[in-house]
């Protein structure tokens, strides 16, 4: 068994910035826990064709590793793992990683005061346990009568079987969300003909951008007071873009109209533009980015199926609106399991539930990184630590900010940080009431932001980045309890648990 202060899960964003907070924050006692073979999270999982990041590129990294040498304004996605790779070694972390050693369970020991979680190479005991395991690992793949009987090459964007070459086959993808918009122009370049199903349009603006060249490259790296100055104005205009996501009137009006004005320009026949107009306020849905999306679909290279795509029988697929498409690949670009995370039922706190039953009306948490009965857990980019209008890795920033100056106070409550229950409802109610009015909630469509099963916004933040960083900064540890005299019993959930 290994003992260590904190155990951080997945080696992704997340946790490479959690592994840099403890790190300056004179916290060296850690492991980095990966169940695959390489660092890199989502963009060592997703290599479909067109991959790359929609979120400028000196935005979409951390702030004390700048790289000049991105390609052009969005990253591409083999570039970005190559970015974290880069930082795993200017951070000196490669021995504290331990790849291939993906939590299998977690539980909260009472007698030791810690975590013990399970990696299939091993136990390790932790004094905390850092959940960094991303919100879109575990594709969703939907329920469709029949897809059993498809033969032909059949796999999830996330997933892509690079085995199958789809090179003048007819291939039938199914979604048009932000990993379709990428890929589907790249399929009608050398597919037969792409078939798309589309349950619902989306809001689409101009993606723009440039590739840079050797010169700007050059520059970067010559001049850093340059490059901070060029991440300051790409933060500047991503909280600007808060406004036109989040409902206000005037600021949307002119984003839905500039979305409106990229579809007429780019498609001229009136029925498919009307098949690609949403029906809903924009930002109700994640707003893409795309100039090549809209040429693909408007060209003979696909036919698009303003339907979801309701059985399979064998290599034809049949849509809700009673249309019949023979197909010989098919892609599932159907997004991830975002509102249930995964890991969840994984985690047993000290009460014996799970953190998946504590979250079974949806994910709540306090500061979006602790958690009410999870002692001295803390998560990562989970419950409304998700953005719609900047860089997700400013939000990990702050988190693992927080979490290191948390536990740096941990002495201060006995070593044990116990939420208070009543701390999470405020924040849970805090959340809520920020976002009512928003196009989240209100817009008339089906996100991934809410969940299901209790309508609560769960996974955006409803705010600006600087409107998070000074709610952390207004937490004062009062929303730990003092050291409690419990006696926390084994639930059946821990039966079988290695000892």
């Amino acid at each position: 068994m290994t003992r260590v202060e904190v155990a951080i899960v997945g080696a992704g964003f997340a946790g490479i910035g959690m592994a840099m907070a403890l790190r300056r924050a004179g916290r060296d006692d850690f492991v980095l826990l990966e169940r695959a073979a390489s660092v890199g999270g989502t963009w060592r999982d997703n290599t479909y064709p067109g991959v790359a990041c929609d979120v400028p590129s000196h935005l979409y990294g951390f702030a004390a590793h700048p790289n000049p040498s991105w390609s052009g304004t969005y990253a591409q996605g083999h570039e970005i793992r190559t970015y974290l790779e880069r930082v795993v070694d200017a951070e000196g972390l490669r021995d504290r990683l331990r790849l291939n050693s993906g939590m299998q369970w977690a539980d909260w020991d009472a007698e030791h005061e810690a975590w013990r979680i399970g990696t299939g190479v091993g136990v390790v005991l932790a004094d905390a346990l850092v959940l960094a395991c991303g919100r879109l690992t575990e594709p969703s793949i939907p329920e469709i009568a029949g897809l059993e009987t498809f033969r032909g090459p059949l796999f999830h964007s996330a997933r892509w079987d690079h085995s199958a070459d789809l090179a003048r086959l007819r291939v039938g993808v199914v979604g048009t969300g932000a990993s379709a918009v990428q890929l589907v122009p790249e399929l009608a370049r050398t597919a037969a003909h792409v078939t798309l199903f589309q349950r619902s349009p989306a809001w689409i603006v101009p993606r723009g951008g440039s590739e840079y060249s050797e010169a700007d490259r050059a520059r970067f790296a010559a001049r850093p007071d340059e490059l901070a100055h060029l991440r300051d104005e790409l933060y500047a205009e991503g909280e600007a873009r808060f406004a036109s996501r989040s409902g206000d009137a005037e600021a949307s009006a002119r984003a839905q109209a500039e979305a409106l004005a990229h579809l007429h320009a780019q498609v001229t026949v009136p029925a498919l533009r009307a098949a690609l107009t949403p029906d809903y306020a924009f930002g109700c849905k994640r707003v893409l980015l795309s100039d090549e999306f809209y040429p693909a679909v408007a060209s003979d290279a696909v036919t698009l199926v303003p339907s979801a795509l309701e059985s399979a029988h064998g290599s034809t697929l049949v849509a809700a609106d009673g249309s019949r498409h023979d197909v010989d690949a098919l892609v599932l670009a159907t997004g991830f399991a975002s509102t249930r995370q995964p890991y969840a039922d994984l985690v047993v706190g000290e009460h014996g539930e799970t953190l998946a039953r504590h979250w079974s009306t949806g994910m709540t948490s306090f500061a979006s990184t602790v958690v009410a009965g999870f002692p001295n857990l803390f998560v990562l980019n989970g419950p409304n630590a998700s953005l719609g209008h900047s860089s997700s890795v400013l939000m990990i920033e702050e988190q693992a900010a927080y979490t290191a100056g948390v536990l740096a106070r941990r002495q201060e409550v006995g070593g044990v940080l116990r939420v208070d229950p009543g701390a999470e409802q405020a924040y849970t109610d805090e959340i809520a009431a920020a976002a009512a009015s928003t196009p989240w909630m209100t817009g008339g469509c089906r996100n991934w932001y809410v969940d299901e099963r209790s309508g609560r916004l769960t996974l955006l933040w409803p705010g600006t980045v600087a409107a998070f960083r000074a709610r952390l900064a207004r937490a004062d540890g009062s929303e730990f309890l003092p050291a409690p005299d419990l006696e926390p019993a084994l639930e059946p959930a821990l039966e079988g648990r290695p000892a």
